[in-house]
């Protein structure tokens, strides 16, 4: 689904991503962890061309979109759903207008057609009846699942989760673990999210990506990752202060 080959991107002369590769297999989520200001929301930006590499290339159904003019760009952006960090609602908007944006911009659907959209994807995160609430009355995690409904309203064959479970408490956190397997299973989209929460990579993985110094150190499935040898990958998912990564690395 996904493939970035040797991708390098610096930002005033610090380099970020350094020869970086990994794959994101059709139908499964990939995780990838590090530490915070490591460069795994920049590899995001990167997925869904936000950003364009330096040198290298980012396949997406085998078409690089690094390549892209902005047209083709927006055709490819149509694979894509994402839940923002702080799920980035318009404040302005209700949470029917929110959820059913793209579908406004981007089909000819009638106002009908996407209010029952709408209503359908809402009630698959749990968040029936609240079409005609604004973002600034929801809680933190009801605007998690908000977003989440507006990442899968366009019908996307992939979905980009930029810690998901950030700044929400850890049973809502586990909330919305369990949605995004669900949108895994019953949509049967691929997904990639990037997160330091250990208890969310294990839940929600197929496959855990650790991410140091510009590059992927190691790939496994969860049971993989717990009982690495890498010393890099041990320190990090032990949270220990010692170890191979430096405390002034960010």
């Amino acid at each position: 689904m996904i493939e970035i080959q040797d991708v390098y991107k610096t930002f005033n002369g610090v380099p970020v991503l350094k020869g970086l590769n990994l794959t994101i297999r059709d139908g499964e989520t990939m995780v990838i962890i590090g530490r915070s200001g490591c460069g795994k929301s920049v590899l995001l930006k990167h997925m869904i061309g936000l950003l364009k590499p330096d040198a290298g290339r980012i396949l997406v159904d085998g078409v690089d979109i690094a390549a892209l003019g902005p047209r083709e760009l927006m055709e490819i952006r149509k694979k894509f759903g994402m839940l923002f960090q702080g799920a980035a609602l318009f404040d302005s908007m209700t949470v029917a207008e929110n959820v059913g944006f793209a579908l406004y911009e981007h089909t000819r659907m009638t106002d009908q057609e996407i209010r029952e959209r709408v209503t359908l994807y809402l009630s698959m995160v749990g968040m029936e009846g609240i079409e005609d609430k604004k973002p600034a009355e929801l809680s933190g995690g009801m605007r998690k699942r908000v977003g989440l409904a507006r990442a899968i309203a366009i019908g996307p064959q992939i979905i980009l989760y930029d810690e998901p479970t950030t700044g929400i408490d850890p049973i809502m956190g586990d909330i919305i673990n369990d949605l995004i397997l669900k949108m895994r299973d019953t949509l049967s989209v691929s997904g990639c999210a990037v997160t330091h929460d250990m208890t969310s990579a294990y839940k929600i993985a197929d496959r855990i990506a650790m991410m140091y110094d510009g590059r992927i150190v190691q790939i496994g499935s969860p049971d993989e990752i717990k009982n690495s040898t890498n010393p890099i990958v041990r320190q990090f998912i032990s949270g220990s202060s010692k170890g191979p990564i430096k405390i002034l690395d960010d």
